[in-house]
């Protein structure tokens, strides 16, 4: 069992791939999403896996246009299916590819990237790659970790030495030419409930099929091992932070 294939029966009921309830995930897009322009607004997500935030925009804008790119082609033929199924396939196109090498044929007013900043190398790589994407007045609307409280050796081993407290996040952005315009952070009870999803469906899953043995061991030691990670790990320690930028084409203001 490849990692693809343990991502997507962790996600099953989490479809959102970062610690969002389905409020915040709807504020987000209210907040991200421009309005008001002559023409129907162009989306495109980075790392879009099964497009559950493309699906969402698409249902709750009906003259969105949206794009996404992924690698995994099992998530992309997902996200096509339920395309279809939502009857939004006729506004969605996907593209089998690697985001941080992309190159589209226009240029867009939103560009997502939620979790998944890992395939550019960081926050700041990202924004970058999402710079190229954007179109005047466009917007980015990013998800990244932070520590929000000292972190044990343990848990930055585990998740990476780039995270930083919210503050000097926020400062590495703003350092980067960007104007946050709205965040959301995570709470204590989405962080949590994230967690609970991914390990319990994929242990429920591995319970659920005796007959694949060794598919089901595989996963029952992956919930076991992200649970012993998280609870023993990096609960105390780590937050998610989302935020709509806007590029500052301001000068700094004198100090």
């Amino acid at each position: 069992m490849n990692r693809e294939q343990i991502s997507q029966l962790a996600h099953a009921d989490h479809p959102i791939s970062a610690p969002l309830g389905d409020d915040s995930v709807r504020r987000l897009l209210e907040r991200a999403v421009p309005g008001g322009a002559a023409r129907p607004p162009r989306v495109l997500d980075l790392g879009c896996g099964g497009g559950e935030w493309l699906l969402r925009a698409l249902i709750a804008y009906p003259e969105l246009r949206a794009e996404g790119v992924d690698i995994a082609a099992g998530a992309l033929a997902r996200a096509r299916q339920a395309a279809r199924d939502l009857g939004v396939d006729q506004r969605l196109i996907l593209h089998e590819a690697d985001a941080a090498d992309f190159a589209a044929p226009h240029a867009f007013d939103l560009v997502l990237c939620v979790g998944a900043t890992h395939a550019f190398g960081g926050l700041l790589p990202t924004l970058a790659a999402a710079r190229k994407h954007l179109a005047a007045g466009g917007r980015v609307l990013v998800g990244e970790g932070f520590w929000a409280a000292e972190p044990s050796p343990e848990a930055v081993e585990m998740l990476g030495e780039d995270l930083a407290d919210l503050p000097t996040t926020i400062d590495r952005v703003v350092a980067d030419g960007w104007t946050p315009v709205y965040g959301h952070i995570s709470t204590r009870h989405e962080l949590d409930d994230y967690e609970w999803a991914w390990t319990g469906t994929l242990a429920a899953w591995a319970l659920d099929h005796p007959d694949d043995p060794d598919g089901a061991a595989q996963a029952l030691a992956a919930s076991a091992t992200h649970r012993e990670q998280w609870l023993r790990g990096y609960r105390d320690a780590f937050g998610f932070v989302c935020l709509v930028l806007r590029r500052n084409s301001l000068p700094p203001a004198d100090k």
